[in-house]
Order: C-alpha cells, then sequence, then structure tokens
C-alpha cells in the first residue's frame, strides 16, 4: 500500500538539506514501528520518493513523500506515532492512502507550488507594489537560467500563474514546479530587481513554500483517502 505524507519544515530544519531529510525520515520511520516495504536485490532500500525537493534556507507548510507499506492502521494513529519522533520544526499533517500506480506518484504528479516572499526592511523599495505589477505587465521577461554545465535564455513570464502582493513586505507567487517546468521564487525576485536595474543583496528575504499541487493545481494533500 502506498501512502502519502505531508509535512511542514520550518525552524532550524530549513537549513537541512534535501538528502539529510530523506535520511532523517527513514530512520524516524523506523523508531514510529512502520512496516515499511524493502526494495529487492543486494542493497534492498525504503521505497519511498519525494514530490519536490526543498532548498536549502526556505521554510514550508506542505511538503509530501510517498511510502510503500506493508501493514497500517489509521491515518490518525499513524499520524501520531510519526510526530511523536519528530525534531523541532518538523510536524506530520496528514497521511493518506493513494493509488499504487507510476503516473499517480508524487514525484511524477507534482506542477506547482505557492509560495510566499517576505521582504527584508533592507530591500523594500518606494512603491514596489506598483513597480512589480509593471514587471509583470512585460510579455516576456527572459532571464539567464544557469545549470552545472550550461546556461541558456528561458521567458519565465509563462511560468507564473499567479501573484499578488500581499503587504508592504510580501508578495505572494504561485509557480511553476517539477521535473518539465521549475521556476524558483528566487529567480523572479532576482529578475524583478534587474528590470529596475537594482542589485539584489544577498540574504535579503525569505521564502516560504505555502503547499505544493499537481499539474491541475491540486494540492497533493487534498488526494487520496484517509485510512479509517
Amino acid at each position: 500500500m502506498r501512502v502519502r505524507i505531508k509535512f511542514t519544515k520550518t525552524g532550524c530544519v530549513q537549513y537541512v538539506g534535501h538528502l539529510d531529510i530523506m535520511r532523517y525520515f527513514q530512520k524516524a520511520l523506523r523508531r514510529a514501528d512502520f512496516d515499511v516495504a524493502f526494495s529487492e536485490g543486494f542493497s534492498p532500500h525504503m521505497i519511498m520518493s519525494f514530490a519536490a525537493p526543498l532548498g536549502v534556507g526556505v521554510t514550508s507548510q506542505g511538503e509530501y513523500f510517498d511510502v510503500e507499506l506493508r501493514t497500517v492502521s489509521s491515518s490518525a494513529d499513524m499520524v501520531k506515532a510519526l510526530n511523536e519522533t519528530m525534531v523541532e520544526g518538523v510536524e506530520i499533517k496528514s497521511i493518506r492512502q493513494v493509488p499504487d500506480t507510476k503516473k499517480d506518484k508524487a514525484m511524477t504528479m507534482v506542477g506547482g507550488a505557492d509560495y510566499l516572499v517576505t521582504l527584508k526592511d533592507a530591500i523594500i523599495i518606494k512603491d514596489w507594489a506598483d513597480k512589480f505589477a509593471a514587471f509583470m505587465e512585460q510579455k516576456e521577461i527572459v532571464v539567464i537560467k544557469k545549470t552545472k554545465k550550461s546556461e541558456t535564455s528561458l521567458d519565465i513570464r509563462p511560468l507564473i500563474h499567479r501573484w499578488k502582493v500581499e503587504n508592504e513586505n510580501a508578495l505572494y507567487l504561485r509557480l511553476c514546479c517539477g521535473s518539465e517546468n521549475n521556476l524558483k521564487p528566487n529567480l523572479v525576485l532576482e529578475s524583478f530587481y534587474a528590470f529596475l536595474q537594482t542589485e539584489l543583496p544577498a540574504f535579503s528575504y525569505h521564502v516560504e513554500r505555502i503547499d505544493t499541487y499537481t499539474k491541475d493545481f491540486i494540492s497533493l494533500g487534498e488526494l487520496g483517502e484517509i485510512i479509517e
């Protein structure tokens, strides 16, 4: 049986990298006595996969991973048991049974995410809400996206599905997320400050992922069934 686990990542845990988070949950599942299924072969490993890796320094209210279990108890009992093993900054929000097919894997389904970008006082520009609106009115927002091996030009405008200036120092963004199209909030902010011909200082803002969605923008946490 495949279950999908929703968890938060806040506080000091935001500085823990994705691979260490994976190892942490492998140990936590053992401590909580979950009957986890393992792969076959010479090097068995837990059958689990994460929806979308979170960058270091980013907090989240909606992270997900799928894990295969051989036997289960109720969703409520499993949430309680796993939360008893969690460190400060990680909380299990829900556990649901999901279809055991390749197309229904969280990693395969993810297509978007909501973010809240909070600016520090040092980088807030006068009338920045109006200026961000002007930035978004552009038909194209072409950036240079760098990888370890190359640099490519990319129009990020189609990858920004929604945006809203929440208050004098916060910006809500709904962006494409996943293996096909993936846009990080920091690239949007860097592009905005380049549009203003102003340099964006390092460590001058904070990003929190609010939730993660399918390609149809259905929350991954709404899929599947609660186990009674």
